[in-house]
């Protein structure tokens, strides 16, 4: 299988995944505005290519506003039937009920760990077995590759740079989570 360093590579036409690869893959998250956008893309990609989230991220953005928790915390039914009306995003019941319900576990989360971020930074390291069997104890639509990419994605779990990958470097030189022990 070619690695995802391979395919931006042999691939230059496509920009949308190699300014994805270049800029975002595998960078550690400081914002949960920023880990929750990247939670909802990851789990809309599920059944669908990458490009097709790249391609509607913007749209994603301006559908969740900015995907700000705590204005989302406020959505009625009223926008669940916005979203699931809005052409731009991935007009999914179970992926735009997933964003709500699980914006609202981040918030109960954030309670007891000031943050989303410090709920995840609360329980690494883990593997990625033990992270799936978190995610789906505390999410809803968290499958294992879901987990998986979102944890590589936000750099808590390694994997998303292939060591002789020019990005790798800058990457490394954040000190992700899944760096330090």
């Amino acid at each position: 299988m070619t690695s995802y360093c391979d395919y931006c590579t042999s691939h230059p036409e496509d920009t949308f995944n190699k300014i994805y690869h270049d800029t975002q893959y595998g960078f550690p998250l400081q914002d949960d505005n920023l880990l929750f956008e990247r939670l909802i893309l990851e789990i809309n990609q599920a059944g669908l290519s990458w490009i097709t989230i790249l391609k509607k991220a913007d749209n994603f953005r301006k559908a969740y506003d900015g995907f700000d928790i705590e204005k989302i915390a406020k959505y009625s039914e009223k926008d669940r039937a916005r979203l699931l009306a809005d052409a731009g995003i991935i007009r999914n019941r179970l992926k735009v009920n997933a964003a709500i319900v699980n914006e609202q576990r981040i918030l109960e989360l954030s309670k007891e760990f000031g943050s989303f971020k410090g709920w995840l930074d609360a329980n690494r390291p883990l593997t990625k077995e033990e992270w799936t069997k978190l995610f789906k104890k505390t999410f809803v639509f968290t499958g294992g590759e879901i987990v998986n990419e979102f944890l590589i994605s936000t750099g808590y779990l390694p994997g998303a740079h292939q060591a002789d990958c020019p990005v790798y470097k800058k990457v490394a030189s954040l000190r992700p989570a899944w760096m330090r022990k």
